[in-house]
């Protein structure tokens, strides 16, 4: 399922807490995820994001952090433990078949793609895994490197999106920008 993998040496400088003077998870998707949600990350690397979304989802809510290197995810898995994290957080490796979500069917909140989806060649395939694991209106945001994607690549990966009955919902910020909110829509 995934054309271009992120190496794990790359995963630790993605870590370097000089990154939140650019990308702040707190910002980013605090504005979306509350206590109790049930949140999908997909390609969660070594876990920049996760670790600030299991503290949004509280003791009651539940990130399923999904992976393809287990390199990745061994190193997350540290991290979330010395945070005292672990309990909010489940480690799944996955293959490149797929997600491996199949069992949280209309049970998933929220989904951060970030940085992802460039990556990924069928992505069709991949917005449908999501479709199915999100619950009505649940929702799915989708963040892409600029230096990686251009936006017409990006406005493709919308349209793919859209094809499986994705709404756009509209961010605030400029025009231009690699970022789009999924909703699935309520039936």
């Amino acid at each position: 399922m995934v054309e271009h993998v992120c190496p794990p040496w790359l995963g630790y400088l993605l870590l370097n807490p000089l990154r939140k003077l650019v990308e702040n998870p707190d910002k980013m998707l605090g504005q979306f995820v509350r206590d109790g949600m049930v949140v999908l990350e997909p390609g969660c690397g070594m876990g920049y994001f996760t670790l600030a979304l299991a503290r949004m989802v509280g003791p009651e809510g539940r990130v399923v952090a999904v992976e393809l290197q287990g390199k990745m995810l061994s190193v997350l898995g540290r991290r979330a433990s010395r945070a005292g994290l672990s309990d909010r957080i489940e480690l799944r490796q996955t293959g490149a078949e797929g997600l491996g979500v199949e069992d949280l069917s209309g049970e998933v909140d929220f989904a951060a793609a970030i940085h992802l989806v460039h990556e990924i060649p069928d992505q069709g395939a991949f917005f449908a895994q999501i479709w199915k694991a999100l619950k009505p209106g649940g929702k799915l945001l989708v963040v892409e490197p600029k230096g990686h994607v251009s936006l017409d690549s990006f406005k493709q990966t919308v349209a793919t999106a859209k094809q499986l009955g994705f709404k756009r919902e509209t961010l605030p910020g400029k025009e231009g920008n690699r970022k789009a909110l999924l909703i699935r829509p309520q039936i």
